[in-house]
């Protein structure tokens, strides 16, 4: 059951009208009362109406000054995927019900702008996927083994609801009339792309899937919850189409599944802390029991450090799988900056070899025109802090391994070729889009790009790759510390972790008006002056005598001591979300 796609968008002061194209029938919203019904179409629309084109319904919203309808009005097309086309979003528009801002106040209006510059932020995200008539939110696999009674379903009824971004947002749509209407989003990462190997012409198709459940940021969305589920929760498949076969490899990646925070706090990496307080063997049997119910058999990849801050981490992991005790599992730590320190990234294949086994056993998804050849019966769960850089260097390996067997399978590759051996367009095109799916998925999660990527481009780490890490790291420090409270916030208010209330703003207080402590204006109002006054003394005094030194020296020293005094409170500088409590980590866990 398709989407309705191309659609007019009829706007007169008291409704909305929307209406597909092709079809006889119209979508109205009644801006006032916020009826939503599906009539035949006859003569509705009154002539007076302005027009314009969209391409998708996305839902609607409720803020402090009512209800927002939420349009797609532009799309890129990405590539096919079974024949049929994969969007992405590259615009839309947030339509107010009632224009109106009369009944708000100042400090409502300026709330209100608020929760919409966070809407748009999520929007904006690089980047949200869609298609009118292809499920991209299940694997070739899970689509596989649906009955009949569910492939007739909506796309949204069918989707798998953890990478639906929009859900929340099309709840006030989510009737049977209104189905055809509801275009489900999908956020992390899709590239197409046609190959060309031995004058064999297949599709190369890399899918990476965003999770919903703990949706956050990086340093405010750690570990798992009491649900199951964990931060940074990414699926990726990788699939070969070929004169009517279509093999799927998928991965996946995941904070680690124990309870631990990391608070910004101002220093440049913040050490990691268990949550002693709560014991992690329930959520973390919760987890993997639904892991092993849609993907079998587990190998949890963990590459972490094992030693410093880390180590806690890696032993409260590794004691968790002992006491789980699960055939399920199996627990595979490889100290990832230990064993490649000095440049050594060729002791990566250690640990692609000691997996080699796993991955054969596992297989893949493989179809031979519509009939099932073999499933993939297990899967690799791969992490390190923060799920992103290590982590894209191993999944990435790994999925150039299934490629190679796969296109040998397939008789693209004759027996005997490797990727490499074939000429530098194929491996370049792999390299290069790991690379781009580490960088969004990063972007997504930490604000930057991902560390590593000129090994994953390159197969090597280079000195200017050395370098772009090293400004990416400064970027990600100065939005973890600075700007992703209001991030994380958009993330809580998009998904529906927060509901704005009715009345906030004026009969009750609205979480945005929170109030900073005296120190937050006052300590880097004096660290500024004292820099100031430093530089001043150096640079114009006409001659160094005892008397501009001593100014020198109070000066530094007030700069040093404001400046410890800054760092000793960094909690009380940094941006943090407002809307959910359930993400502010405590102010500490003991030792």
């Amino acid at each position: 059951m398709e989407v309705h796609d191309d659609m007019n968008f009829y706007i007169t002061t008291d409704k909305f009208y929307i209406e597909p194209n092709g079809k006889n029938q119209v979508l109205i919203i009644d801006r006032i009362t916020g009826e939503i019904n599906v009539q035949e179409k006859t003569n509705q629309i009154p002539s007076i109406a302005s027009v314009r084109k969209i391409c998708g319904v996305l839902g609607s919203i409720n803020l402090i000054s009512g209800n927002h309808l939420v349009v797609a009005t532009h799309r890129v097309a990405v590539g096919f995927v079974n024949n049929q086309v994969i969007w992405r979003l590259a615009g839309f528009d947030i339509i107010q019900y009632i224009p109106s801002m009369l009944h708000l106040n100042e400090t409502q209006k300026k709330e209100n702008e608020t929760y919409l510059a966070m809407i748009r932020t999520i929007l904006d995200t690089p980047y949200l996927y869609f298609s009118y008539s292809y499920d991209i939110t299940h694997t070739l696999q899970r689509l596989h083994s649906m009955s009949p009674d569910q492939l007739s379903l909506s796309l949204l009824e069918r989707a798998d609801q953890r990478f639906v971004w929009n859900s929340h947002l099309l709840k006030s749509f989510q009737r049977p009339e209104l189905i055809n209407y509801c275009l489900p989003l999908l956020l992390g990462f899709i590239s197409i792309n046609d190959v060309s190997i031995n004058g064999h012409v297949f599709s190369w198709i890399l899918i990476s899937r965003r999770s919903t459940r703990r949706a956050g940021t990086r340093l405010f969305c750690r570990g798992i919850d009491n649900d199951g589920n964990v931060s940074n929760f990414v699926e990726t498949e990788q699939i070969v189409e070929y004169n009517g076969e279509k093999v799927s490899f998928v991965q996946i990646r995941g904070s680690i599944p124990v309870f631990w925070y990391q608070t910004p706090n101002l220093r440049l990496k913040p050490r990691p802390k268990l949550d002693k307080t709560r014991d992690s063997l329930q959520p973390y049997q919760s987890h993997m029991d639904e892991l092993v119910l849609n993907y079998g058999k587990i190998v949890l990849v963990n590459l972490i450090d094992h030693r410093g801050a880390e180590d806690a981490m890696e032993k409260a992991f590794k004691q968790l799988v002992t006491r789980a005790g699960s055939a399920n599992e199996r627990y595979e730590a490889f100290d990832f900056h230990a064993e490649c320190r000095k440049m050594r990234w060729d002791r990566l294949h250690i640990l692609i070899d000691r997996l080699a086994h796993e991955q054969d056993e596992f297989g893949v998804f493989h179809l031979r025109s519509g009939s099932l050849y073999s499933a993939q019966d297990g899967i690799f769960r791969t992490n390190c802090i923060d799920c992103l850089d290590r982590t894209n260097v191993v999944q990435s390996m790994l999925a150039k391994r299934s490629l190679q067997q796969t296109l040998t399978k397939l008789g693209i590759l004759y027996k005997g070729q490797t990727l490499e051996s074939i000429g530098s367009s194929m491996i370049e095109l792999f390299k290069n889009i790991w690379a781009d799916n580490a960088d969004l998925i990063s972007i997504q999660y930490s604000g930057t790009g991902a560390l590593k990527t000129d090994f994953t481009r390159t197969g090597k780490r280079t000195k200017q790759g050395l370098l772009k890490d090293g400004m990416n790291s400064l970027t990600r420090y100065y939005k973890n510390n600075f700007n992703d409270g209001f991030r994380q916030d958009a993330i809580d208010l998009f998904v529906g972790n927060y509901v704005v209330r009715e009345g906030e703003g004026a009969a009750i207080p609205c979480p945005l008006e929170q109030q900073k402590d005296w120190k937050y204006a006052t300590f880097p109002t004096v660290l500024l002056f004292a820099v100031s006054m430093f530089f001043a003394t150096a640079l114009f005094s006409h001659e160094y005598n005892t008397e501009s030194l001593l100014f020198l020296m109070f000066w530094g020293a007030m700069c040093f001591g404001t400046g410890s005094m800054i760092l000793r409170n960094g909690r009380e500088f940094v941006d943090v979300p407002k809307l959910n409590i359930l993400t502010l980590p405590p102010s500490d866990f003991g030792p």
